[in-house]
């Protein structure tokens, strides 16, 4: 079989594999908030920003890529890039340094952003630049910024965008202190996570803008006020994401629950709850909330800041369930 025709059926299969994720997120209702970004998911291949990543297995990480010389590999490599899994694209000494994050929660979070045309976007942490390319394809590669820390992250997304044929600006930098030579922006969106919102994003959002950012495994979406605060409250769904680098390792060692009921220890929601307010309560503290207020849902929580101050709360960010995290930088 020549090159060329092998190439085809590998697009082939690439093109397939494509619209079976895109009708995976459609019924997982993450297009829900704004079904417009289903045509970007179709449109957008993933598999040429995902070149190579690894595969947890029994015996260590299994690397798929897309040069094998193996064709029955190859495909794997390609029909696993549409999977609707988180995929690990970079490791140092078994340390992920980066992923492509699960696509369904990419579209949800999308869909949450609430963009519309003409809006300019800064992402915070560029990855491979799959979802740099989503946001291009929605609102035209002048109206997108990435940003992330690491030089080589940021140019093998520039690599991956440029094979898909997208252009928005890819900047090396800090994200917690955004890119203010292309501000302002109606919307920031983060795909890492970090232990506060960085107060140069608030001011480089303009008023009535949204930030939406993993924090203590959820997902807030704030809105900015004119005069420099921001409040919002957090969605539905988990969300794991690697740290911001250079800001810790925030939530990823949760405290001693020895003594705890069974149903505490292994809810995703108190785990949250102990996250969100870690160095305010302890466990026994956030157990006895816990119950008292009936196992509380991620949305009933929330996040306000203020003066380069900010607290979480529980229903009402002047109710009796206030906690003030560190300083914003």
């Amino acid at each position: 079989m020549g090159t060329d025709t092998a190439g085809r059926e590998l697009e082939d299969i690439a093109a397939q594999a494509r619209a079976e994720l895109v009708r995976a997120i459609e019924a997982s209702g993450a297009f829900a908030a704004d079904p417009a970004w289903k045509a970007a998911f179709a449109a957008v291949p993933r598999h040429l920003f995902v070149p190579y990543y690894y595969v947890a297995g029994t015996a260590g990480y299994e690397r798929r890529w897309d040069g094998h010389p193996d064709p029955a590999a190859r495909e794997r490599w390609v029909r696993g890039a549409y999977d609707d899994t988180p995929l690990a694209t970079r490791m140092r000494d078994g340390e992920l340094l980066s992923s492509s994050s699960q696509p369904s929660l990419m579209a949800m979070m999308l869909a949450e952003l609430e963009v519309e045309e003409g809006h300019r976007v800064l992402e915070i942490g560029a990855g491979t630049g799959y979802n740099a390319a989503l946001l291009a394809y929605r609102l035209g590669d002048a109206h997108v910024t990435t940003v992330d820390l690491d030089p080589e992250i940021t140019e093998s997304a520039r690599r991956h965008l440029d094979a898909a044929g997208f252009h928005p600006a890819v900047v090396t930098g800090d994200g917690a202190r955004g890119v203010p030579e292309h501000a302002p922006y109606d919307r920031i969106i983060a795909t890492c996570t970090l232990p506060s919102i960085p107060h140069a994003w608030l001011g480089q959002c303009r008023p009535g803008g949204r930030i939406l950012t993993p924090f203590a495994t959820g997902v807030v979406v704030l809105t900015v006020r004119d005069d420099g605060q921001a409040e919002g409250r957090f969605l539905a769904t988990p969300a794991y994401f690697v740290p911001l680098r250079g800001e810790g390792r925030p939530g990823r060692e949760p405290p001693h629950l020895a003594g705890l009921p069974r149903r505490a220890r292994e809810s995703d929601l108190f785990r949250f709850l102990l996250a969100l307010t870690r160095g305010s309560l302890d466990p026994e503290e956030a157990h006895a909330l816990w119950e008292r207020e009936g196992m509380p849902s991620r949305e009933r929580y929330g996040l306000t800041v203020a003066g380069g101050r900010e607290w979480a709360w529980l229903d009402d960010p002047e109710g009796p369930y206030v906690w003030h995290l560190p300083e914003s930088g």
